[in-house]
């Protein structure tokens, strides 16, 4: 899903603010849990390894356009902790 994609209000989503943005993704991912069928449960698990992806990128485009300190503070940790984290790109298996 590219940042031009639309919810479900057929609203394109560069038109929503990045905490609008947020509250759909929980409200998806808390439907997702409520359902007691295994494509549910497989849908969270592509949505949590999509959102790994996501953070790793999130965290390395802050940091080439503020720094690991910034990234540092969001995530509550250390700048050390915050690097050795996120600022490589994951490897395909």
């Amino acid at each position: 899903m590219d940042s031009g994609s639309m919810t479900h209000e057929g609203e394109p989503l560069s038109t929503k603010s990045v905490e609008e943005i947020g509250d759909l993704v929980v409200t998806a991912l808390r439907a997702l849990a409520a359902r007691p069928d295994r494509a549910a449960f497989e849908e969270l698990l592509r949505a949590s390894d999509e959102a790994g992806q996501c953070l790793g990128l999130s965290a390395r485009t802050l940091a080439d356009h503020g720094s690991w300190s910034q990234v540092a503070d969001v995530a509550g940790t250390t700048k050390q902790a915050a690097w050795s984290r996120w600022s490589q790109p994951p490897r395909n298996v």
